[in-house]
């Protein structure tokens, strides 16, 4: 007989924690080896974590929307439904991220390897996170980690060591110290029956995070401009026949983001990230495009890669591949990672502008509307109707002046205006 634990396991590169999202069995259970126990989410992707063992589920360690690092126990399991268990036990048997997948040991090490190569002190993101929040110099906190690795326990005691030692004796004050004003606290008025909780889990929450993180490092600006889009809506009706006969329902989008290459291009700044921890900006000299999808669980941002060396066609095969499987959750975490700029169509559902939030670290984002026919005065000072889109350019000004973001859309505005030109630029 034994006494198995279950831990998380190092499920991709550089995640280093999950959020507990559904179990699929319960305490009693009896369940063979490879069955899936429970769906963990990492950075907006759910994944299924299936059993080392086969036994008896005996006690669940954490619960659903629990975040818990990699290596912390999941699930005892026994060979009997009655043998004793102790949390101490079978800790000799636990399968470690190096069990579980396979070569993601060394891709680790070699991430921890750089980090000290480069003197940076081992820590996850989310434990920067919140040392920057706390203004806490990480070369200073000591890591009780696995080799040295600092946790989040180890930046809250430091920062509770630091706020002890800055405190000093008050010796006689002339009059009674004032007290520090309440913080002002939000009443939430409650009317229980008729009211339902929906508690901030799931990709909701990694949402609410990212985009959190979003506000509070890019300093957000927004740029609007219209493009006259009827020469591209005579292109695709002209396309939409030979798409069909290869199996490929052609949209507006793959030809929007064919017509962003030469833009981004010619404005290398916006085909960029920033890295605000080595105070530099990096700009990409390959373009990937993270394309924002309505999902029932909220907004997915997959990755169309290498864009520029792909057809209209490829582009919107792999669109409509990419975006079925994010409504699905069947997404792999690499297809999530690694955009150099985001896009968001909201033209498809409506509304006439709006104001997306940049993916951090990415620079900018742009937005596309609908396309309506509207009366436009031509060069002839005749009325006549055209087809014609917003784009909303949200962009960090940190990086990039309002002039800059002007002239991308309008080279955008022209070559969209005449599609021949990346078509001979694709040639």
């Amino acid at each position: 007989m034994a006494v198995k634990k279950f831990e998380l396991p190092e499920i991709a590169e550089s995640v280093h924690e999950a959020e507990i999202g559904r179990w699929l069995v319960k305490e009693g259970d009896y369940v063979k080896k490879e069955q899936v126990l429970v769906e963990v989410l990492t950075d907006k992707v759910n994944t299924e974590l299936p059993s080392p063992y086969e036994g008896y589920v005996r006690k669940i360690l954490v619960k659903e929307g629990d975040v818990v690092t990699v290596g912390t126990p999941l699930v005892i399991i026994t060979d009997s439904p009655d043998e004793p268990i102790d949390e101490e036990e079978g800790a000799g048997q636990t399968v470690h991220a190096e069990e579980k997948a396979e070569g993601k040991k060394e891709a680790v090490e070699v991430a921890e390897a750089e980090d000290r190569g480069n003197g940076r002190p081992l820590a996850a993101p989310a434990v920067r996170r919140l040392a920057r929040q706390l203004g806490i110099d990480l070369s200073r906190v000591k890591g009780t980690g696995p080799g040295g690795r600092i946790r989040k326990v180890d930046v809250l005691a430091y920062a509770e060591g630091a706020e002890k030692k800055e405190e000093k004796p008050v010796e006689a004050p002339a009059e009674p110290p004032r007290e520090k004003p309440p913080v002002e606290k939000v009443e939430v008025v409650r009317r229980e029956v008729l009211e339902e909780i929906v508690p901030i889990r799931g990709i909701r929450r990694k949402i609410a995070e990212h985009l959190r993180l979003s506000k509070d490092r890019a300093v957000h600006t927004l740029h609007v401009d219209e493009i006259d889009m009827t020469e591209v809506v005579a292109l695709r009706k002209k396309l939409k026949p030979y798409a069909q006969e290869m199996g490929v329902k052609l949209t507006y989008l793959p030809i929007i983001m064919k017509a962003l290459i030469p833009a981004l291009k010619k404005h290398p700044f916006l085909n960029a990230v920033v890295d605000d921890e080595q105070g530099v900006i990096i700009l990409k000299k390959y373009y990937n495009f993270g394309v924002a999808v309505d999902t029932p669980d909220g907004l997915i941002v997959p990755v169309i890669k290498n864009v520029d060396r792909k057809s209209i066609l490829e582009i919107a095969r792999e669109l409509a591949d990419i975006s079925q499987r994010a409504r699905e959750g069947k997404l792999e975490l690499e297809e999530l990672q690694d955009a150099t700029f985001s896009i968001t169509n909201i033209g498809s559902i409506g509304g006439v502008i709006a104001y997306p939030v940049i993916d951090y670290p990415r620079v900018a984002i742009m937005g596309t509307h609908k396309i309506k026919k509207t009366p436009v005065v031509d060069d002839n000072d005749e009325i006549v109707i055209r087809h014609m889109m917003y784009v909303s350019l949200t962009f960090d000004h940190r990086v990039l002046d309002g002039a800059e973001a002007a002239r991308f859309t309008r080279d955008l505005a022209y070559i969209l205006e005449h599609p021949e030109v990346f078509i001979l630029e694709s040639i």
